[in-house]
């Protein structure tokens, strides 16, 4: 099987490449930040619907997105997002490709209910879980051009994390690392959180699935409360148990609007706000139908944290690619 990769320059498709070419598939990268070299052709997804040299591929993937919190200006998410959508759609079309593989997201329930599966309300509260899921739809309408033959797989993971990512997980860990923590709250609260070598070997799972429309969120299981997750950082890092210094909630949220304060005198974000310290307390957490395809993660969630915080802390991978955020 021919398999096309959109996006595949990034953290997940990194990921993803090594694990398709392991199993035997025939791969093809296109990236916005390719042509230089062998590896990757250039594409960039919200402008292009020619793509040369796919017509014998049999499936594409689109990992390609815009998804910071920062983007500007907005319309970046509709160029990325939706646009994208439509061209790979037409890119699938002229090459007679029928299955495409589309990672969305869980931004497209916005402030969910704690455990919202893939039939939770779809609530999205910012551009980037907007134009997810208006890329969805388009991928829908394609697929229901000819529903007998094509297939559409759209998988949600939640926050993706994993060696080289410099994401929120990792300013956390860092935290932790650099001895700069501080536990706000009970710690009870749960997250949802998805090692980066799970999803890529759930998306080589899903080239198996047949014609047809397939939704799953991906979500590693059992979910780590923020106590479980700091435990697994500190004893991978200093041999140590327990989350260290702890702080009532009150005093988080004092420490963050102090913070909002300072930003709005000297014009300038800071990592630490009122905002932020919120969102650290809160549940966020998802359940995913994933298990029911007999699909089984090669590493379990503490597992993943302990393989990203040794390579990022313990040992020496400088050089070695990162990135900005996935």
């Amino acid at each position: 099987m021919r398999v096309g990769v959109i996006g595949g320059l990034g953290f997940l498709g990194a990921s993803l490449r090594k694990r398709l070419e392991r199993s035997n598939f025939g791969v093809r990268i296109f990236d916005v930040r390719g042509g230089g070299d062998d590896s990757a052709s250039y594409l960039d997804i919200s402008s292009t619907v020619k793509l040369e040299g796919c017509d014998d591929l049999e499936v594409l993937i689109n990992l390609a997105a815009e998804h910071r919190d920062d983007v500007r200006p907005l319309s970046k998410y509709a160029d990325v997002n939706i646009q994208g959508a439509r061209n790979c759609c037409e890119i699938a079309r002229r090459s007679d490709i029928s299955k495409i593989i589309f990672t969305s997201s869980v931004a497209v329930y916005g402030f969910a209910e704690p455990d919202a599966g893939e039939d939770a309300e779809i609530n999205f509260f910012n551009e980037y879980g907007r134009t997810k899921y208006l890329a969805e739809n388009i991928y829908k309408e394609w697929q229901a051009e000819d529903p007998e033959v094509r297939t559409l797989i759209i998988v949600r993971p939640t926050v993706i994390f994993g060696p080289g990512n410099r994401g929120n997980v990792y300013n956390l860990l860092r935290q932790i690392a650099e001895r700069k923590f501080m536990m706000f709250g009970s710690g009870l609260n749960v997250k949802s959180m998805a090692y980066v070598d799970n999803v890529a070997s759930f998306l080589v799972h899903c080239l198996q699935f047949s014609s047809g429309v397939h939704v799953y969120n991906y979500v590693d299981k059992p979910d780590l409360s923020m106590n479980e997750l700091v435990q697994v950082a500190r004893k991978t890092l200093f041999h140590k148990s327990g989350v260290g210094l702890r702080m009532p909630r009150f005093l988080g949220i004092t420490i963050g609007v102090a913070f909002d304060l300072l930003a709005w005198l000297i014009r300038k974000p800071l990592p630490i706000s009122s905002i932020r310290v919120k969102k650290f307390m809160a549940t966020t957490q998802f359940s995913s139908a994933v298990p029911a395809t007999g699909f089984e993660a090669p590493y379990t969630l503490a597992e993943g944290l302990e393989k990203t915080l040794r390579y990022e802390f313990l040992e020496d991978n400088r050089g070695k690619p990162t990135y900005e955020a996935e």
